[in-house]
């Protein structure tokens, strides 16, 4: 019998034991130093710049000189630093020591005549760049590398750190791999904002490992769904993680502002941070695919970072200024301070449909949503 994914995708003891320390490394940075970092800057630095100037500090470039020199502050970025190199390799010594396995479950399935759905790849597809020669969330080699052809080692890399990210953004403990609820979510928001919609061809732009094209095919079994990424690792990732669950997806290695796929093709595209891991200048040009390929009434539908900066304090700028420069998020910047509506608008969408929001998700999160319809 073939063992399961989340089964074999198994750290031993030692390992989930590190990985278990980094996420909880990780979720202290994120939340008791960093509020330390914010309460230091609003009790002690913003006041004596206001003495100093004769007014507070009105944007990030101004706050960025404060808080430079501040310990809290260096720790703070020592600390975030220090935390991503041993996400990368406490993941890596699990990613090493499976990958054969992986490798071979892929070339197997790819080999199989009776495996469900599709996987269409572009050897010669060049990547945009900065895109593809960034790493994004500094991974080892990026979302792109691959030794060879066969190699799924950059897809198991990203899929083994998001457990771990989940810890250290609150979201819960170290579980099982290969979670598709954030697709299921997201097809009961849609739901939510579109009771009438009962979509027959759904595309998830920008699909990663396939997380989300999963759950929406598990929450839409009539619908046919779609994922596509200019990883080629991660699409047939997810094509091996698709025919392991028993569900016939459709991936593709393009460009989502290329994508080769006919005008009017889908009743819904869904991504979901695709938008704050690409070049800005990229933005327009998906929007204009997105629109391309819906057919009329057709709804666009994305989550992305919630960091624009009339949603966020001066400090809490200032950190996330320091992730784009030094922790593997230089699109970050670009995307906050994008007006997504504006875009949308210029892209063709109905003005009565855009619309561009927050919704809260417990524990003082949230969720920027934006989209629109045809």
């Amino acid at each position: 019998m073939t063992v399961p994914m989340n089964k074999l995708y198994r750290p031993t003891q030692e390992e989930h034991a590190r990985q278990g320390f980094v996420g909880a490394l990780k979720k202290y940075v994120n939340g008791e130093l960093e509020r330390d970092v914010v309460r230091r800057y609003h009790d002690e630095l913003a006041p004596a710049f206001n003495a100093k100037h004769g007014h507070d500090a009105t944007n990030r470039y101004e706050a960025i000189p404060v808080l430079e020199p501040d310990p809290d502050f260096q720790l703070w970025c020592s600390t975030v630093y220090s935390s991503q190199d041993l996400l990368w390799e406490t993941t890596g010594e699990t990613v090493d020591r499976l990958l054969p396995q992986f490798d071979q479950r892929a070339a197997d399935i790819e080999a199989n005549p009776k495996r469900l759905g599709t996987l269409q790849l572009d050897p010669k597809l060049e990547l945009p760049q900065p895109i593809g020669s960034t790493e994004i969330h500094r991974q080892p080699g990026g979302y792109f590398y691959r030794q060879s052809q066969a190699d799924l080692s950059a897809a198991l890399l990203y899929m083994g750190s998001v457990e771990i990210y989940r810890t250290a953004k609150g979201f819960g403990q170290i579980g099982d791999p290969c979670d598709t609820s954030s697709g299921r979510s997201l097809a009961q928001m849609l739901s939510g904002k579109y009771p009438e919609l009962a979509p027959q061809r759904v595309l998830d732009m920008g699909c990663g490992v396939g997380a989300m094209a999963m759950g929406l095919k598990q929450a839409w079994p009539q619908a046919e769904v779609h994922g596509l990424d200019l990883s080629a690792p991660f699409v047939r990732f997810a094509h091996l993680w698709a025919n392991d669950l028993g569900l016939e997806l459709h991936m593709r290695q393009a460009d989502a502002a290329n994508s080769g796929y006919p005008d009017g093709h889908f009743d819904v595209i869904v991504s979901q941070i695709l938008f704050h891991e690409t070049w800005h200048d990229k933005l327009p040009a998906i929007m204009r695919e997105a629109h391309r390929l819906l057919r009329p009434g057709g709804v666009f539908f994305n989550i992305d970072t919630p960091y624009q900066p009339d949603r966020i304090g001066i400090p809490e700028q200032v950190l996330n200024n320091w992730q784009v420069t030094n922790n593997g998020e230089p699109f970050w910047v670009g995307f906050s301070e994008t007006a997504v509506q504006k875009e949308m608008l210029q892209a063709g969408f109905d003005p009565a449909g855009v619309f561009a929001t927050y919704q809260a998700i417990g524990g003082g999160r949230e969720f920027f949503l934006f989209g629109g319809q045809k």
